[in-house]
């Protein structure tokens, strides 16, 4: 830098034709090359000193548009990404969560420096609401990645969160509509990048795959005009946020300590107009032209999203189906269909070659159980397959008999170590051999003796059945001839519950039995 501060900073961008230059050298077609540029170059500014802060930020705009098309076509191909490819996906993670960390913490630092009277900061009074905005935004996509892994949240970005929108109410601008960014979906407000934030907090996606995760997300920031906050608690307002700490927002069930800091909010108009659009969508068969959910999905995959946002954006929380106790046991625990067959299966009607099917389980801890399932911790290193919906065979320490789950609920605490929900779908399964009954009425369906898995020890009171089916085998006209030790059924079949990666999991009616 020049004697005195008096000249430009000694960086290859001081220069404003030399800077544009550079960031229209970043590779066009290598998207993962070009937003680790952009997060170098974003993260080498912040770091230089004596940059005036309105070409500071003229610097951090240029290079936030540059990353646009790159973040977004990483985006995409890592939620089409297999996560068994687990070093493409670790690497399209990192390059994704660090742009946004680096992209919000420069935002913060114009802030900052607005805040402590630095050189240039009159030129940018104009442009706080923007940049608050933006840091807002992008604090919300380390919250959506950090969903994405089903890691914690940093405390900071609770704490960043706070203090933004802190500022932004204090200069009394948190709800002037502004252009956050150019374009048709760059209008806005503070208030309302700081509600999306709150609002994709509390709508517990770590339940959801990340293809939902991802649904749940744009769904939320659509809604983004018609969420309610408050100083004091009232209808709608079923969360609470505390400004001054480092803690995600929780439900207003109890009450709360009176605080200065504390802000009441909730879906209020947002929860009415969801129910409509899932009506809509029922009723059209589609997603309407002006709901941009940053992709062209099923519609059943949207409406189970949907669903899942409005019961907890609701002013009842989910109940619990049963209490959950604490408890400390073991349980094995093996991964999908195939190797559920090989554990249930008598020795002599397996005729794999899968010698280690036997030995492939793993053992993890349970927590609590409940009626419904178990939460268990899993081990480091194993259990890499696991995902939400992933299908488990499971025996506990005391059990004769293996039963069935599927994992619901997926985080990483603090320590890395990963935590599962799991839904208990049969507490004894049973194998068995499906065949099609009477005339085929599909080329697709299984060919005779096809092994499958009985969820259920006798019907219910429809005189209804559940089994697990290899995926893309359940046909609903398709009559099926199930042989359970050596005794034949006839099973007309009713309705598909979940089709899983590996797994039809549906329900059939008993209508005769040949002994």
């Amino acid at each position: 830098m020049a004697l005195f501060g008096g000249g430009k900073p000694d960086h290859p961008m001081a220069d404003p034709k030399q800077a544009r230059e550079l960031i229209s050298e970043f590779p066009a077609n290598d998207a993962t090359k070009g937003l680790e540029e952009v997060t170098f170059w974003l993260d080498s500014v912040s770091r230089t000193e004596g940059f005036k802060l309105d070409y500071r930020y003229e610097l951090y705009d240029l290079l936030d548009q540059a990353a646009k098309n790159h973040q977004r076509k990483l985006s995409q191909e890592y939620l089409a990404t297999d996560r068994q490819e687990k070093f493409r996906e670790s690497k399209l993670w990192n390059t994704i969560f660090e742009f946004w960390k680096t992209l919000g913490s420069c935002y913060n630092q114009c802030i900052e420096q607005f805040q402590a009277g630095a050189s240039g900061a009159g030129a940018i009074k104009k442009d706080l609401p923007a940049i608050v905005a933006r840091a807002l935004r992008a604090l919300t996509l380390q919250l959506k990645w950090s969903g994405l892994r089903y890691g914690p949240v940093d405390d900071r970005v609770w704490g960043e969160l706070g203090r933004l929108y802190l500022f932004a109410e204090s200069k009394r601008f948190a709800t002037t509509a502004i252009d956050i960014y150019p374009g048709s979906h760059g209008q806005g407000t503070v208030e309302q990048e700081f509600l999306k934030a709150l609002m994709l907090g509390v709508s517990s996606t770590d339940g959801l795959t990340p293809l939902k995760q991802e649904i749940a997300e744009r769904t939320v920031a659509h809604f983004g005009t018609q969420y309610l906050i408050q100083a004091k608690p009232g209808p709608e307002c079923n969360y609470y946020f505390d400004l001054s700490m480092r803690k995600a927002a929780a439900r207003a069930i109890k009450r709360v300590e009176p605080s200065p800091m504390i802000r009441y909010f909730g879906a209020g108009k947002a929860l009415p107009a969801l129910h409509q659009l899932i009506d809509d969508i029922k009723a059209k068969e589609g997603v309407p032209s002006d709901v941009n959910l940053g992709g062209t999905y099923d519609n059943d995959l949207v409406l189970s999203v949907m669903g899942h946002l409005a019961m907890y954006w609701s002013d009842k929380p989910p109940a619990r189906g049963s209490e959950r106790r604490k408890i400390a046991t073991r349980l094995t625990v093996v991964h999908g269909m195939g190797r559920i067959l090989h554990c249930i299966r008598p020795p002599e009607e397996d005729v794999s070659l899968d010698f280690q099917a036997k030995d492939g389980g793993e053992s993890w801890i349970v927590e609590n159980v409940s009626e419904g399932g178990f939460g268990a911790i899993v081990p480091q290193v194993k259990g890499d397959w696991i995902k939400v919906g992933s299908l488990l065979g499971v025996q506990s320490e005391t059990a004769k008999f293996w039963g069935a789950g599927v994992v619901r609920r997926l985080t990483r605490d603090e320590f890395q170590q990963r935590r599962v929900g799991i839904q208990l779908i049969s507490k004894a399964v049973i194998p068995v051999t499906l065949a099609p009954a009477g005339n085929v009425s599909s080329f697709n369906v299984m060919r005779g003796g096809e092994p499958a898995i009985l969820l259920s020890t006798t019907p219910d009171k429809n005189g209804d059945i559940a089994l697990m089916l290899k995926v893309g085998s359940y046909t609903p006209t398709q009559a099926l001839e199930m042989n359970v030790r050596g005794k034949q059924y006839y099973l007309m079949p009713r309705k598909l519950i979940e089709g899983g990666d590996d797994f039809d999991w549906a329900k059939f009616k008993v209508m005769k039995t040949d002994s």
